[in-house]
């Protein structure tokens, strides 16, 4: 599942910030994610980055499991409901979970470290250790 070790970690980055644009307009809109994803696959310009079908195998798993990866953030997020989250980390955590139970290739503290990253420059002061812990927790515990 996922792309191949073939896409560098920079095509990785804009594949996942395309993953969390498409998802945040999703969840603001109450649209399912793949519909959103065609539209936006639509609007950008050809020819298509090599690194849209990560993003689009991540657009993809995301939906698929969304129910179980919402599971998840509910039990580990300790003292926040998944609405109560700001939607910018609900979406970075949607992301890296689906990497963490689903993208091989991905290792753990990769998945981990590019949602931190991604919060540090999209969302709130208090994001990255936020997303750092659950993401930790999820991965210690959820992922054997």
């Amino acid at each position: 599942m996922g792309e191949g070790p073939k896409v560098s970690m920079p095509a990785r980055r804009k594949a996942r910030k395309r993953a969390l644009d498409v998802l945040y307009e999703a969840d603001m809109r109450d649209q399912p994610p793949v519909e959103v994803l065609a539209g936006y696959l639509q609007r950008i310009e050809r020819p298509l980055p090599d690194h849209i079908d990560y993003t689009t195998s991540l657009v993809e798993g995301v939906a698929a499991h969304l129910d179980r990866i919402d599971e998840l953030i509910a039990s580990y997020a300790e003292g926040w409901t998944i609405d109560r989250m700001p939607v910018v980390d609900r979406n970075l955590a949607r992301i890296a979970i689906h990497e963490l139970l689903y993208v091989d290739e991905i290792d753990d503290p990769v998945a981990i470290s590019e949602a931190v990253e991604l919060a540090k420059q999209m969302s709130t002061d208090d994001s990255p250790r936020f997303l750092n812990g659950i993401l930790g927790r999820i991965a210690e515990f959820a992922t054997r």
